[in-house]
């Protein structure tokens, strides 16, 4: 991402709040509504912009306020087309997120027990969906990447715990280079400002540089 800028990466990564709409075929009402209803996110990033213009008629000055959304937010507004209650879309929600656990499960990615799958657990995960913050951190912003990054980052701290130094067997290197993969997948490459303080850095990065293959 050498040489991107911040409305380079959004422009890349990420849909206007026109653009959303226009893919989903709502209208700014009937988002706005489904957000303070506590069904759809609110937008991962919002930029404050100032406009100065010069010209043969003088100077001109403008704010404008643009909201950014992942990509993955059009088809979770989609479905809710079909959905009238919040507690039906945190359900899909919970489901979605638990489904994606047992799959890794599957897989031989532990995802941590009832840690990650408990209703507490799920409940503020829904809070941060709400927020927007998945769709900052992820790259699609819906639940099953949510789920995988979160199983991801407990495996990789439970292994990575002593530091490099820890004499890791065969087995326990294989699965969390597996795990370290699978953040790696679902991770956003976050904003050229967020990528020093970000997740991928730490688990990502720094893991792959501490336990090279």
């Amino acid at each position: 991402m050498a040489g991107m800028t911040l409305i380079d990466y959004l422009n890349t990564h990420f849909l206007t709040r026109e653009q959303l709409l226009a893919r989903c075929g709502i209208d700014e009402g009937r988002l706005s509504e489904l957000q303070a209803r506590g069904m759809m996110p609110r937008p991962s990033y919002r930029l404050r912009v100032e406009l100065s213009c010069d010209s043969f008629f003088g100077p001109h000055g403008e704010r404008h306020a643009i909201d950014w959304y992942p990509q993955g937010a059009s088809a979770w507004a989609g479905l809710l087309a079909a959905l009238d209650d919040p507690r039906q879309a945190y359900g899909i929600f919970a489901s979605r997120y638990r489904r994606r656990l047992a799959r890794l499960g599957d897989d031989g990615l532990p995802a941590a027990g009832d840690a990650l799958s408990g209703d507490a657990h799920i409940a503020s995960e829904w809070r941060h969906f709400l927020d927007g913050t998945y769709g900052l951190c992820t790259r699609a912003g819906l639940p099953e990447e949510i789920a995988a990054k979160e199983a991801a980052i407990v495996l990789i701290r439970d292994l990575t715990e002593s530091g490099p130094q820890q004499g890791l067997s065969e087995e326990q290197r294989r699965r969390l280079a597996a795990a370290v993969d699978l953040l790696d997948r679902v991770s956003a490459p976050f904003a050229p400002h967020e990528v020093a303080r970000s997740s991928r850095r730490r688990y990502v990065d720094e893991v792959r540089a501490a336990w090279p293959r």
